[in-house]
């Protein structure tokens, strides 16, 4: 039986070229999506079907990718519930805890002592320009510090005593800086002026009387008096000695000693107790009213906040308790920022998604991707699916010729 070679290539020739034709046309126009990716010009003219469909759309469809986002993923309403989902309570915690962990760190190494020189210009300003400004304001006000003057006057004034070694000490003081026998011999010599002694020799012969009135107006004290003043004036060195051995006879010492041991306000009347309170009270607000802020500026000027802020800084870097209180300090903020958060959430999104501008984003995003890396990044995620088109149009074509060839069969009478 002879094969007729020319009638099989007849039959056989539309299903084969059927399936090429439509398997290279599907991946031509696949192609064609993304190729060329730049436009081709025939001299002045622009060839057509050049750039690709994407490269040549790629403003529009990078809007309709950015309207379809933002319209039905990227909601306030999911905003919302992302951001509640991220800012959960432990999540917040720990990232506050770290922050803080990390400014510590930050803060030790710290070369150039920023932070110091940071915290220095605070307390500068502090004590400078603003507590002085506030204390002026606040000293107006005619009831200013009357609370604390008040309870600092009665729980350490009111019960303030010496103890024993302090009145010693003090009386040391006084006999030895404020009253030494050389000033006290310089005071009687002052208080024995002629004037003086004469109204003390004629008020002694006036109110004495018996034996005292006999010898006041026989002798008087006149002579006794001049004599003791130049007996101090002449003889320096004998009056102060003298006076010190008077002081020690006398056991002034001892005397003063026990009598600023006893000294205190609570041995006064109560009225007197009252009165020196409120008294106290005024003078310290008009001191504050007066003197109160030129006090606190100089009192900024003259302190050298450098190394006050180095050494503070350099103790909170070594202290434990600033460690050990980062935890609960993150606690702390968490907890605040989880009440406003409660309440603000839904303004803060509102505000935050045309701050950050999402929409632009993905639009500029996708109009700076390369063409190439479009086709790349779509062939990636759906590479099988493309594949799958193009298979189905080689079996469409090899159907489509199959039929062909059926058709040219029963039109022979096969």
């Amino acid at each position: 039986m002879m094969i007729n070679y020319s009638l099989l290539l007849t039959l056989a020739l539309p299903p084969i070229a059927g399936g090429i034709i439509g398997y290279f046309t599907n991946d031509l126009a696949i192609k064609m999506l993304f190729r060329p990716y730049k436009p081709l010009f025939l001299g002045p003219y622009q060839l057509p079907f050049t750039p690709g469909l994407i490269p040549r759309n790629q403003e529009r469809l990078a809007k309709r990718v950015s309207d379809t986002i933002m319209g039905s993923l990227l909601t306030p309403e999911e905003l919302q519930r992302l951001a509640r989902k991220l800012l959960q309570r432990d999540r917040v915690e720990g990232a506050l805890g770290w922050l803080l962990q990390l400014a510590l760190k930050q803060i030790r190494e710290d070369k150039q002592q920023k932070t110091a020189q940071i915290l220095a210009n605070i307390l500068r300003d502090l004590f400078s320009e603003s507590l002085p400004r506030l204390l002026k304001a606040l000293a107006r006000q005619d009831n200013f510090l009357s609370d604390q003057i008040n309870r600092i006057f009665d729980q350490i004034l009111l019960e303030f005593r010496l103890s024993e070694l302090q009145s010693r000490q003090f009386a040391d003081w006084l006999l030895g800086t404020v009253l030494p026998p050389d000033t006290i011999r310089l005071a009687l010599v002052d208080f024995l002026s002629d004037r003086n002694i004469q109204v003390i020799d004629e008020g002694f012969r006036e109110k004495t009387s018996g034996t005292y009135w006999v010898v006041a107006n026989l002798f008087g004290v006149r002579n006794s008096l001049t004599r003791l003043r130049a007996f101090c004036l002449e003889e320096k060195e004998t009056a102060n000695l003298r006076l010190k051995e008077l002081l020690l006879s006398l056991e002034i010492r001892n005397r003063l000693k026990d009598w600023l041991q006893q000294l205190s306000l609570e041995n006064l009347p109560v009225s007197t107790v009252r009165q020196l309170r409120r008294t106290t009270g005024e003078v310290v607000r008009t001191y504050i009213r007066e003197r109160g802020e030129p006090f606190l500026k100089d009192f900024g000027n003259s302190v050298d906040w450098d190394n006050v802020a180095v050494l503070i800084v350099n103790r909170l870097q070594s202290s434990t308790a600033v460690t050990g209180s980062l935890g609960l300090v993150s606690e702390e903020l968490a907890s605040i920022l989880e009440r406003y958060l409660e309440d603000d959430l839904e303004k803060i999104v509102k505000q935050i998604i045309p701050i950050l501008a999402i929409d632009q984003v993905i639009i500029n995003r996708i109009n700076e991707t390369p063409a190439a890396e479009l086709e790349t990044a779509v062939q990636a995620i759906v590479r099988s699916e493309l594949q799958a088109i193009v298979n189905l149009g080689g079996v469409l074509g090899l159907i489509i010729g199959a039929l062909q060839t059926g058709f040219f069969l029963v039109s022979r009478g096969f």
